[in-house]
């Protein structure tokens, strides 16, 4: 009789140990998944900010202008503006790659363009240039070729290149993108939640689904 208790209370005893177990590890699971889609930081008054201003509709992009994908996708970002069924949010973030030599000098053109309210227009012309300076020896020369199209001040744009301000922004949205994750550009987060769409079509329901969304909440 003494047995069978013991033998009864030893596997209830085991029972209850891997119940607990699971629900621990079930726990630890959670929040490696939570972690693993932890969302960006909200818009600061430092990001590159485009699209419809009053929109809760938000497309973040963390990207390197050296990136060949990064490059595949630019122009489909442009086309959602054309072809959305209503406006949104776009804020681009530097998330420069260390196999990209030439990656932080485009990031650091941008910024030095973006004090002089030209963010937008080099950010065009980079990507849309990238073969004639991803493989380039002298990369910051082209830029600045870039820059006198863009009719810039030179003598600023030479001066600001390399200043901390224009490395610590830069870096700062790196640091932003790697406290959430991002390993690899490009990197989309629609309102919060990152996406991955394999194509246009993709993409475009997506951004038209968070604006029917928004707008029907």
């Amino acid at each position: 009789m003494n047995t069978k208790r013991i033998i009864t209370w030893g596997s209830f005893i085991v029972i209850v140990g891997l119940i607990i177990w699971g629900m621990i590890a079930a726990n630890n699971k959670a929040e490696r998944e939570q972690a693993v889609v932890a969302s960006p930081e909200e818009i600061t008054e430092m990001d590159w900010v485009k699209g419809n201003a009053t929109s809760t509709v938000i497309l973040m992009e963390y990207s390197d202008f050296q990136c060949p994908a990064c490059a595949i996708y630019f122009p489909l970002v442009e086309r959602l503006f054309a072809e959305s069924v209503g406006g949104f949010r776009f804020v681009y973030r530097h998330f420069p790659l260390s196999q990209h030599a030439n990656a932080v000098p485009a990031a650091q053109a941008t910024e030095v363009a973006g004090k002089q309210n030209k963010f937008w227009e080099m950010y065009e012309m980079i990507f849309t240039k990238q073969t004639d300076w991803e493989n380039s020896k002298d990369a910051k020369t082209i830029f600045s070729g870039y820059a006198e199209t863009l009719g810039l001040d030179m003598e600023k744009f030479v001066l600001d290149f390399d200043s901390k301000e224009i490395i610590d922004k830069i870096n700062a949205d790196q640091k932003s993108g790697l406290k959430v994750g991002v390993d690899s550009t490009p990197t989309f987060y629609l309102n919060g939640k990152k996406i991955s769409p394999r194509d246009y079509e993709e993409f475009k329901k997506l951004i038209n689904d968070a604006i029917t969304t928004t707008d029907n909440s």
